[in-house]
């Protein structure tokens, strides 16, 4: 379904956070558009995001993910057309002595539009890229996706972070889905079928329902 990415997202968004005693539901909905973005343009929507963060809370927040959704599917004939990008960022604010308000921020882009979702709660599975090196754009990570000899994931998703796990690793461009990944390292632009959170070598196995 060419539109499910974005408001599967938005429902998982809501289940995903460690909640906090007091949350308030946020109940606004997403209209899509047959609108399309150009896959050089997200890293730009990740600067002005960012820099909205940070005139609304200076360097108190953190920045975890940057998730699209493609045109079509990766297995088929695919140019890099974006349907639609979501940042996400957690802030801190309201800091005393027995509690703080925990706050993550989607950011939710279409190609004429933006939308800002809030919500309390903590961001999990990631680590912050705020300061992490990303030397590889979203085209270039891209390009050495397509590039590869290994199948495709039958999906339109894709996701720049950095998950936590025995291992470490440096960021990562995830294309695919829960059944199936190609991760390309965001510093070395290496490419590999399996999380490097969780290396096979050491026995690890990553977790059941872990993004994407």
């Amino acid at each position: 379904m060419k539109k499910g990415f974005i408001l599967t997202f938005l429902m998982g968004l809501l289940v995903s956070f460690v909640s906090c005693n007091g949350c308030k539901k946020n109940d606004a909905k997403l209209e899509l558009t047959d609108s399309v973005i150009k896959l050089e343009n997200v890293s730009h929507m990740i600067s002005t995001d960012r820099q909205q963060m940070f005139l609304q809370v200076q360097n108190d927040y953190r920045w975890y993910e940057t998730c699209i959704e493609f045109d079509k599917f990766l297995d088929e004939e695919n140019d890099g057309t974006v349907h639609a990008v979501v940042n996400i960022f957690q802030a801190i604010s309201n800091v005393d002595d027995h509690s703080a308000d925990v706050t993550v921020y989607a950011f939710t882009h279409l190609a004429d539009t933006m939308s800002v979702y809030p919500k309390q709660g903590f961001w999990v599975e990631d680590m912050p890229l705020n300061e992490e090196a990303i030397k590889l754009s979203w085209k270039e990570a891209f390009d050495r996706m397509m590039a590869t000899n290994a199948p495709k994931p039958h999906s339109k998703q894709a996701c720049l972070r950095k998950p936590i796990g025995p291992s470490d690793c440096n960021s990562q461009y995830v294309f695919g889905n829960i059944h199936s990944q190609l991760w390309v390292d965001a510093v070395t632009g290496e490419v590999k079928n399996s999380n490097p959170a969780f290396p096979d070598s050491l026995g690890f196995k990553m977790p059941l329902g872990e993004w994407p």
